[in-house]
């Protein structure tokens, strides 16, 4: 029989996943402040038309502009976080799924303990049982 386990991956910290890593967090903070801007122009386009009533139409585009501002503050602390960070960190990346087969007699504990995969420049270089 097979189950499905999740499975961690941590990334090992070089110059080259920082360098990605800043890029991502650069581009995602690139394309809030899009959205931002976006949202900004059609409200002010809405106002203008008069079409809607503007007392709740603003409420809701504020609240949908500081969400992405807090995502944009988010951003910048794990932008400082990753250069206080040493060269050589693990840092955890994200959870996949893996299919595990059990058999009759297989110690249960050890068949559910998550495993570990660690990545280093996108190469594995280890697999580890928690």
């Amino acid at each position: 029989m097979k189950i499905l386990q999740k499975v961690t991956v941590k990334q090992i910290l070089t110059e080259t996943s920082k360098e990605n890593l800043l890029q991502k967090y650069k581009q995602n903070k690139q394309q809030l402040q899009k959205e931002c801007d976006q949202l900004v122009f059609e409200m002010k386009k809405l106002e203008r038309n008069r079409k809607y009533p503007s007392g709740g139409l603003k409420t809701q585009f504020d609240k949908e502009i500081d969400l992405r501002k807090e995502r944009m503050k988010l951003i910048d602390f794990q932008i400082e976080q990753l250069d206080i960070l040493p060269l050589g960190s693990e840092l955890q990346d994200h959870e996949v799924q893996a299919m595990v087969d059990i058999q009759v007699g297989d110690n249960w504990e050890q068949v559910t303990t998550g495993k570990t995969v660690v990545v280093k420049d996108g190469i594995i270089t280890e697999i580890r049982e928690r």
